[in-house]
């Protein structure tokens, strides 16, 4: 027997090396770890923000002409004469289990009062969001097109100025415009009826959207053109263009698909301001959305209503920014790809 074969007996095989995770698998699992960790430390949060709050939901309740006799029995009939941990296991444990509570001002369920709301408020945000990325891609796609043109500096200082409005005054100014001063062509508030639901009355989401979008576009724009700009000026459009190809097509094909990832990012921001500016923007137009429901509520001192609205808002929260950035992760061909 010779060495060589000597020394290749002794020799183990190498072992097969382990397949790893695809990068997309992996990021969903790491971000829905985090989302699920994430949304249990908020929970906590928020029990202890709205545990601290002045005051007491009895006294809210029966105001403080009631008895100390009165006010005791409805804390044993709320539970709220409980340790802090008991009553926050007891809400956790309804939150897993889909009975949040009831309201502590109307006896109601909670999600009989959060999931109406909630529904309005989702028809709010994903009609606003899907114009305002129609409006806001386009024009930032034109405006790097147009670079250092009066359109592109035109754009630029009107969505600069635009974006430091607050929502409050772009809404309270096109009310003025359409609803009030100027013309009346458009409802001043969206007074819904009892039961009713966004999508039934297409004219009173008109003026809520159009403040949504008006004080998002401009981001969007400013975003999109400086992607653009960064794409439409690197090495392999400038050879597209080289060869010929129509504007179009170099825009289309090469430019904005490598100007996508960060563009995705920017319109989940935008649906996250959404998701925060709708309180504002339903107290001014009294649109019964969840921002309304979530009013209401701290003024009666409702709790459990609050507490369902926060963890709702928390967990949309979470779940845009892992959808923004899987999707922006697809976009990177040299990121989704296992190396």
């Amino acid at each position: 027997m010779s060495l060589n074969t000597v020394l290749a007996s002794d020799v183990a095989p190498p072992r097969p090396r382990a397949a790893e995770p695809h990068p997309v698998t992996r990021l969903i699992v790491w971000r829905v770890a985090l989302g699920v960790v994430t949304l249990a430390v908020v929970s906590v949060i928020i029990f202890a923000a709205t545990v601290a709050l002045p005051g007491n939901a009895a006294t809210a309740i029966l105001g403080h002409s009631a008895t100390p006799a009165q006010l005791h029995a409805l804390e044993v009939q709320l539970h709220l004469n409980r340790s802090v941990f008991d009553q926050y296991g007891s809400w956790m444990g309804g939150i897993l289990t889909g009975h949040p509570g009831e309201s502590l001002a109307n006896g109601l369920p909670v999600w009989g009062i959060v999931g109406p709301s909630a529904l309005n408020s989702a028809v709010l945000v994903a009609v606003s969001a899907v114009i305002a990325t129609i409006v806001g891609v386009t024009l930032g796609v034109v405006a790097a097109l147009r670079k250092d043109s009066l359109f592109d500096h035109a754009s630029s200082v009107v969505a600069l100025a635009v974006t430091s409005l607050p929502e409050f005054v772009v809404a309270i100014t096109l009310i003025i415009l359409f609803a009030t001063v100027i013309w009346h062509v458009l409802p001043a508030v969206s007074l819904l009826a009892p039961g009713a639901y966004a999508w039934a009355n297409p004219r009173e989401l008109i003026l809520p959207v159009a403040t949504l979008v008006v004080v998002t576009v401009p981001y969007i724009i400013r975003m999109t053109r400086a992607a653009m700009v960064e794409a439409l000026a690197s090495d392999y459009v400038e050879m597209a263009r080289l060869k010929g190809m129509p504007v179009r097509r170099v825009v289309v094909v090469h430019a904005l698909p490598n100007a996508v990832a960060p563009v995705v990012q920017v319109l989940g921001l935008t649906f996250l301001y959404l998701a925060g500016g709708i309180v504002v923007v339903e107290y001014v137009f009294a649109f019964p959305g969840i921002g309304q429901s979530l009013v209401n509520a701290v003024t009666n001192r409702d709790v459990p209503v609050i507490q369902m609205i926060v963890l709702l808002l928390a967990g949309f929260y979470v779940l845009v920014n892992i959808i923004a950035d899987v999707v922006a992760l697809l976009a990177t061909p040299r990121r989704r790809l296992p190396r």
